[in-house]
């Protein structure tokens, strides 16, 4: 079962004074990549929350975000009463006003209010690392959604990449009798006297050339294992990827060999759903 790496999950709790929200968003990346906002107070705690997504989410591009509202008379914030005052002394100084715009003023100013750094309760941290959970289990759900989403993609587009192969070996005594009528009659052309054995000789190998029968049969092998690898227990959007890769090469040189114009153009058709497919690719875990 294949996961997305799209996903959207929250969390709110609520204290006795304060309701902390947990926002998890994340989209497709190589790598996993947290971006974390979280306010100065719980600042100790970022790395083990890192892990905690880091543990679940495994890839992708992830913002996170910790919002504590002040929901009853708690606040660990207070007036920089020093500081304020220096401000209003200076804007004195280089303005006029009454103390009380100067105090409006001086207030705009950095450093005015400190805020009492203390230890963060074991009971309210606990509650964060719950509400992480459920978050957690709420964007799994989503990209689970979303995989799920994408694998009927896939399947579907397998399906026309094997209907389309089925027509390629089909196709394929065709298109050698073709391939061979052409030289023989490119050679009648000449209207030279030829070694009827040494033609044929020659004839053989050069059709060899324009064989195909390894290709139809790796690009059938690598269609199933990607079907397969679409059915396995971990989302493995890498190793996707790789086979991916190899079904596209042996596209490219059944394209290369064809000679064949009917051929081809099944090729331009192969062609299209693998990019599809490798489109799609960039968001699978």
């Amino acid at each position: 079962m294949i996961q997305s790496m799209t996903g959207f999950g929250k969390h709110v709790v609520q204290l006795p004074s304060k309701k902390i929200t947990i926002e998890l968003k994340s989209l497709n990346s190589k790598n996993l990549d947290i971006n974390a906002r979280i306010p100065q107070f719980y600042r100790e705690k970022e790395l083990e929350l890192r892990k905690m997504i880091a543990d679940v989410l495994v890839r992708g591009k992830v913002d996170f975000g910790l919002y504590v509202e002040i929901t009853g008379e708690e606040t660990t914030a207070e007036v920089n009463q020093g500081v304020v005052k220096k401000y209003m002394q200076q804007l004195a100084n280089i303005t006029d006003g009454d103390d009380l715009k100067l105090l409006e003023l001086a207030l705009r100013m950095p450093d005015t209010m400190k805020t009492e750094k203390g230890d963060i309760d074991e009971t309210e941290y606990e509650a964060i690392k719950k509400a992480m959970k459920e978050a957690l289990s709420e964007i799994t759900n989503f990209r689970n959604e979303e995989g799920k989403v994408l694998e009927t993609d896939f399947l579907g587009r397998l399906k026309k990449l094997n209907e389309l192969l089925g027509e390629v070996k089909n196709m394929d005594p065709e298109r050698l009798d073709t391939i061979r009528e052409r030289l023989e009659k490119a050679v009648a052309d000449l209207k030279v006297e030829l070694d009827e054995n040494r033609f044929e000789q020659e004839l053989i190998y050069y059709l060899e050339k324009y064989d195909i029968t390894e290709e139809k049969v790796r690009l059938a092998n690598h269609l199933d294992y990607f079907e397969s690898t679409l059915n396995s227990n971990d989302s493995n959007g890498k190793k996707l990827g790789f086979i991916a890769q190899e079904i596209g090469r042996e596209i490219n040189t059944i394209g290369s060999k064809a000679n064949y114009a009917p051929m081809q153009q099944l090729v331009v058709q192969m062609k299209d759903e693998l990019e599809k497919i490798k489109e799609q690719m960039l968001n699978v875990l």
